[in-house]
């Protein structure tokens, strides 16, 4: 019988940065799709193609606290007293 060798594992070459891929390069590409997205945005919601985000609503609790401040009983029966006499 003949024996197989064992394949040698294959080196993983590094991958070769493009010449466009520099990080300075990359912000600045970044900056200019932000800035063409916007200006197209705007276009869009001008000419009534897409509509502006509206704003949250904002939500109003189904019990509102009173603000009317809450005496103890003992002096809330002292105060019903004092003007009477």
């Amino acid at each position: 019988m003949a024996t197989r060798k064992k394949a040698e594992p294959e080196k993983e070459q590094p991958e070769v940065a493009t010449a466009g891929a520099t990080p300075e390069n990359d912000d600045t590409l970044q900056k200019a799709a932000k800035a063409i997205g916007t200006a197209l945005g705007t276009m869009a919601v001008k000419t009534g193609i897409a509509h502006p985000p509206t704003p949250p609503k904002k939500k109003i609790p189904k019990l509102v606290k009173k603000t009317k401040s809450r005496l103890p009983r003992k002096e809330k029966k002292q105060a019903k007293k004092k003007p009477a006499k």
